[in-house]
């Protein structure tokens, strides 16, 4: 497994918590064929969602779990999840 740097990203998590466009990296990743599957699966099922969205609900729904503590994190979670796109 390849390591990321993230020592050329801006954080993320600021004081004023604004997600910006130069906040939002993109990064390549290899995944079970199993995953993809009921990833695809679930994309068919609910149009309004894309690979995207439920990758980005999924990790901030992972580090909320775990401790990760942010109002941003948290807004996206919940944007996601239950936003007037949800289902």
């Amino acid at each position: 497994m390849k390591n990321i740097d993230f020592t050329k990203v801006k954080t993320s998590i600021q004081i004023d918590e604004v997600l910006e466009s130069e906040d939002t990296i993109s990064f390549q990743t290899e995944i079970p064929k199993h995953i993809q599957q009921a990833m695809k699966i679930f994309i068919e099922k609910h149009p309004n969602w894309d690979q995207y969205r439920l990758l980005q609900a999924a990790l901030a729904g992972f580090l909320i779990q775990n401790g990760i503590s942010s109002r941003l994190i948290t807004r996206l979670y919940i944007g996601n999840m239950f936003g007037s796109h949800s289902f």
